[in-house]
């Protein structure tokens, strides 16, 4: 099977009847389970742009991770289902990638790109710009996909199945982690409990600041691949926890990444049911789970030192003994 690299990749747009002369391709970071091509028109006007997006069957980890390549399809199946939520005016918050083509025997499709211009907001958060508009809009928008998915029969019926958030995110990350962690296994193994019996929306999975991009006031929503039917806490705690992250990395900027938790709670609460106030408190305990992982997981972020490898493990285990009333408090710990 042939691997997609910017050498090959028009190939693929060739063969689906899109654009494939007079373009430059280059390849994106795709995490640790994708290859990501960007393919754009050459010159200074917008014209083509789109990203081709093959998934990987073993992971780009030392340690051993595998996953079901499928999961290409059931990303696209969900972008395609948001998209008629936006067609039909339920979902007015945020921008989804129109699907351009799936190539079934490659485990390949392709999206339209973001504009040009449009930034990450992981980078915008690393350079120092904290701007809580972006925050706010980030739980607004994630809120706005809970509310459109609520109890919504036909989302259940085809993101049930949980195979590959299990492969993605519940083992690599908290069963992994509870392994090294004796200290922390009881605590993880009742949030698994806990979380698995909650089927309550669609849950992106990997709702992070890498996955939203920032462009002319709005986001573009990317990386839908651990879609599922499930508890849509993960999510929230899983943003939270890239913020809080961040912090132990930035602490001068602590402050400021604290505002931006609070307006992505803020943005949340304005745009989920009444009945949902249980997702914040459920998110929190998440929090410290995600936090551990992202030290002794599969997946530990790149970007903490030992030192502060070290003080995220003792803030995840005093969250998980002391739990935080807000999320606020979370971050004077």
């Amino acid at each position: 099977m042939p691997e997609l690299s910017a050498e090959n990749a028009s190939g693929w747009l060739a063969r689906h009847s899109l654009p494939s002369e007079n373009l430059r391709f280059a390849e994106l970071g795709g995490g640790i389970s994708n290859k990501v091509i960007l393919a754009e028109s050459c010159g200074a006007s917008e014209g083509f742009r789109a990203v081709l997006k093959q998934s990987l069957g073993q992971l780009r980890t030392e340690t051993g991770w595998h996953s079901d390549r499928e999961r290409i399809f059931r990303e696209a199946a969900a972008m395609r289902w948001m998209a008629k939520q936006v067609n039909s005016g339920a979902f007015t918050v945020g921008s989804i990638p129109r699907i351009l083509f799936e190539d079934p025997p490659t485990f390949t499709i392709a999206m339209e790109a973001a504009p040009r211009g449009a930034q990450m907001w992981k980078t915008m958060l690393f350079r120092g710009e904290h701007d809580c508009n972006i925050a706010r809009l980030a739980g607004a928008t994630l809120g706005s996909i809970i509310s459109v998915s609520l109890h919504d029969q036909e989302a259940e019926r085809l993101f049930g199945d949980r195979t590959v958030f299990d492969q993605l995110r519940i083992d690599p990350y908290y069963r992994f982690t509870a392994s090294r962690r004796p200290d922390a296994a009881e605590y993880i193994g009742r949030l698994i409990s806990r979380s698995g019996l909650r089927r309550n929306s669609l849950v992106h999975g990997d709702w992070s600041p890498k996955n939203l991009l920032v462009h002319g006031g709005g986001l573009w929503v990317i990386d839908w691949e651990v879609v599922h039917y499930g508890d849509p806490s993960f999510d929230v705690g899983f943003l939270l926890n890239h913020l809080l992250l961040k912090s132990i990395a930035m602490p001068q900027y602590r402050v400021q990444l604290a505002a931006l938790a609070d307006a992505f709670a803020e943005g949340l609460a304005t745009h989920i049911p009444p009945d949902c106030g249980w997702i914040l408190p459920a998110a929190l305990e998440h929090l410290p789970a995600l936090l551990l992982a992202r030290v002794e997981g599969k997946s530990p972020a790149e970007y903490l030192d030992a030192g502060m490898r070290e003080r995220s493990a003792a803030l995840a285990l005093d969250l998980m003994s002391r739990p935080p009333a807000s999320v606020g408090e979370v971050f004077l710990r």
